[in-house]
């Protein structure tokens, strides 16, 4: 699962990055509304955590795109206005959740994780494909009921081919997926990770492929 933060405040930013990831949430960060539109318009985002005061505009304005839109991503606001009406205007405008700053990143984890189970994203959602099952909700894979031991990376792999089970998932949506936007990674680099997630599959009998569609991206399915 990534998200994306949207928040001026590099520090600040940065730190929560690396909480969530402790935490297994996978992130990229945009600093600006410019920067989140277009982070947006490339990555499919689990959800995104949204500051209000930005450089380049509100992010409340930011919201409001996306609902215009029927962009129905989870979003859970994260500013320094506590005031009861920013609470409410910020509801209004289509947030799922609002917290105001300082925060607990334990309290900001479970909300997050809340607000994905009641849009039915992908949090609490177990996919099956014949013996493998892959918990979302915990990060977790199981062949026949036995946890299936992968990296941290290789789990966001098989989470986001099993999401999309019996169809494509682009190259591009992979690498963006695995090493976000501002990720440097060699040519082959998806191909490695891609040939470690299939060997362990082999190694525990999992009945599924991933197949490599020439030129276009991977797909995952039961093997015949």
């Amino acid at each position: 699962m990534r998200i994306l933060i949207v928040e001026d405040d590099i520090e600040l930013a940065g730190t929560l990055r690396e909480a969530l990831r402790q935490r297994g949430v996978a992130s990229d960060i945009a600093h600006s509304v410019q920067r989140a539109e277009d982070s947006l318009a490339v990555l499919d985002y689990a959800a995104v955590l949204l500051d209000l005061g930005l450089p380049d505009g509100d992010g409340q304005q930011l919201l409001g795109n996306m609902r215009s839109r029927r962009d129905g991503r989870p979003v859970i606001i994260l500013t320094a206005r506590g005031e009861t009406r920013a609470r409410i205007d910020g509801l209004n405008a289509g947030a799922d959740d609002y917290l105001t700053k300082p925060f607990d990143v334990d309290e900001l984890h479970a909300r997050l994780m809340a607000v994905l189970r009641r849009q039915g994203g992908y949090q609490g959602t177990s996919i099956h494909c014949a013996n493998l099952r892959v918990d979302l909700g915990a990060h977790a894979a199981f062949v026949d009921d036995s946890p299936l031991t992968l990296s941290s990376r290789e789990m966001e792999l098989l989470e986001l081919l099993s999401r999309r089970s019996g169809r494509i998932v682009p190259k591009r949506l992979a690498e963006d997926h695995l090493f976000g936007l501002d990720g440097n990674l060699d040519s082959n680099a998806i191909e490695v990770y891609m040939h470690r997630l299939r060997r362990r599959l082999k190694a525990v009998s999992a009945k599924v492929v991933i197949e490599t569609v020439r030129g276009v991206g991977y797909m995952l399915a039961a093997r015949p």
